[in-house]
C-alpha cells in the first residue's frame, strides 16, 4: 500500500503546515474552472452591468463566509471534511457525506477531462480519445504528490490564466466598442436577481464544502479564513467576469472559446488545460480523502484509482452524467451546515481527535441533510442558502433533543479533564 502523507486519517501536524501564499494559490486553482465561466456568461447576458457586479459581489460574499467558516474549522483542527463529519454524523454515518462528496468529485473529474479534450480536439483535429487518455494520466500523476504538487501547479496556472484570460477579454471588449459600449448592453431576456444570486452561490458551494480538505494545512485559523475569502472573491469573480465579457461581446462564455475565435490557439489550449487541470486535481485529491474515510486505505492509492475511473468514463460522464452530478451536488451544501453547527456547539470535542468519543451513526445529522435538501428545493428564496440554513437549524434544534444523554456524557467527560 502506498504510504499516505496526506494525513487522511489524522490531524495535520505542525511540521506539515503551510503559509498563506501557498494555500491561496491552491484555493485559487480550485475556483478557476470553466463551468464558473459558463455561469458568468448566463449572468452577463441576463443582467445589466450594475446588477451583474452586484450579484457577483453579494453572492461571493455569502459563499466566502460559508467557506471561511469551514476553513476556520479545518485549520483549527487540522482535519479533513470527512474526519470532521465523524463528530456530527458518527463514524459510519460519515460514510454518507464521504460517498456523496467523493463520488461527485470523481464524476466532475471525468467531466473536466472531456471538457478539455473535446474543444482541443475540434480546434486541432487531434484524436479526442488520445487527448482524454493523455490529460487524464497527467492530471492523475500530479495528485500522487499531494498538496505540494497542487501548490506548484496552481502557482504556475493561476497567474497564467489570469494574465492570458485578461488579455483576451480586453481584446473582446475593444472589439465590441470599448467599456462604454459594454456598460450599455441590455439583456434581451432579463434574469431575476434572486435567481442570479442563487447561480453565483450555487456555482461553487459544493466544492466550497470541501474547503477544510485544503486549508487544514494552514498555520493559523485566521489565515485560513482570509485565504478562503480571497479565493472565492478573487477567483470566482474573475471567472464570472471572463464569462460575462465573452458572452456579452462574442456570444461565448468560456474564455478558451473566445481565445480560439480570436485565433489565439496556443494560449487557448494553455488556459483551458491549466484551468481544468487545477480544479480537476483538487477534485481528485478530495475524492481520495473521502473514500479513505470509508475504506481506511491510503488516499493516494484511492486518488489513483479514482483518476483511472474518471478518465476511462470521461466521455460517458460528459454526455450522460452532468445533470445527475448537479442533482447530487444539491445534497452537499447541507453537510457543511451540519458540520459548522456541531463544531460551534461542541468545540472542546474537536481538540483531541484520537481520543474523541463518537457515535456510530447519528441519524439526526442525516435527517438534517434531508431537511436541508427539501428546504433548498421547496422554500422561496436562494436555494443553496436555504439548503445550508435548513440543515443547520434543524440539526441545532433536533440533535440536543434526540441525543441528550450522549451530549451530557460528553460534557461531563470534558468537565472532568
Amino acid at each position: 500500500m502506498t504510504p499516505d502523507n496526506n494525513f487522511s486519517q489524522q490531524q495535520v501536524p505542525a511540521a506539515a503546515r503551510k503559509g498563506a501564499m501557498a494555500l491561496t494559490f491552491v484555493m485559487l486553482g480550485l475556483t478557476f474552472f470553466s463551468a464558473s465561466m459558463w455561469t458568468g456568461g448566463a449572468l452577463g447576458t441576463g443582467l445589466n452591468y450594475h446588477d451583474f457586479f452586484l450579484a457577483v459581489l453579494i453572492g461571493n460574499l455569502l459563499l466566502g463566509v460559508y467557506t471561511a467558516c469551514l476553513g476556520y474549522i479545518g485549520a483549527k483542527t487540522g482535519l479533513t471534511t470527512h474526519l470532521l463529519a465523524r463528530f456530527s454524523f458518527g463514524v459510519r454515518g460519515s460514510w454518507l457525506p464521504s460517498l456523496l462528496l467523493g463520488g461527485t468529485q470523481v464524476g466532475w473529474f471525468g467531466v473536466g477531462v472531456a471538457m478539455f479534450a473535446i474543444p482541443v480536439g475540434k480546434a486541432t483535429g487531434w484524436d479526442v480519445n488520445w487527448l482524454i487518455a493523455l490529460s487524464g494520466v497527467l492530471m492523475t500523476i500530479t495528485v500522487f504528490f499531494g498538496i505540494s504538487a497542487l501548490t506548484i501547479l496552481s502557482a504556475i496556472a493561476v497567474p497564467a490564466i489570469a494574465l492570458l484570460g485578461s488579455y483576451s477579454v480586453w481584446l473582446a471588449v475593444q472589439h465590441a466598442g470599448g467599456m462604454d459600449a459594454v456598460r450599455h448592453i441590455m439583456p434581451a431576456q432579463p434574469l431575476d436577481f434572486n435567481v442570479a444570486l442563487a447561480m453565483v452561490i450555487g456555482s461553487f458551494i459544493s466544492a466550497g464544502t470541501l474547503t477544510a480538505d485544503f486549508v487544514r494545512f494552514g498555520r493559523s485559523a485566521k489565515m485560513a479564513v482570509l485565504v478562503a475569502l480571497v479565493a472565492f472573491f478573487l477567483g470566482n469573480s474573475l471567472m464570472f467576469i471572463f464569462g460575462a465579457a465573452g458572452a456579452a461581446t462574442l456570444g461565448m462564455a468560456d474564455i478558451s472559446d473566445v481565445m480560439f475565435a480570436q485565433g489565439l490557439l496556443l494560449p487557448a489550449i494553455v488556459v483551458l488545460g491549466l484551468n481544468i487541470w487545477t480544479t480537476n486535481d483538487n477534485a481528485l485529491y478530495a475524492s481520495g480523502l473521502g473514500f479513505a474515510n470509508i475504506t481506511g486505505w491510503s488516499s493516494k492509492t484511492l486518488s489513483m484509482i479514482n483518476g483511472a475511473i474518471g478518465t476511462l468514463s470521461a466521455l460517458w460522464l460528459y454526455n450522460n452524467f452532468v445533470g445527475w452530478l448537479t442533482f447530487l451536488s444539491a445534497a452537499i451544501p447541507p453537510i457543511g451546515g451540519v458540520i459548522i453547527v456541531d463544531y460551534l456547539a461542541n468545540r472542546q470535542r474537536y481538540l483531541a481527535f484520537a481520543q474523541a468519543r463518537m457515535m456510530n451513526v447519528n441519524w439526526v445529522a442525516i435527517l438534517a441533510v434531508a431537511i436541508g435538501v427539501a428546504a433548498g428545493h421547496w422554500l422561496p428564496g436562494i436555494v443553496p442558502i436555504n439548503a445550508v440554513l435548513g440543515a443547520a437549524l434543524s440539526y441545532a434544534v433536533l440533535n440536543p433533543l434526540t441525543n441528550r444523554q450522549f451530549i451530557q456524557h460528553i460534557k461531563e467527560q470534558h468537565a472532568g479533564e
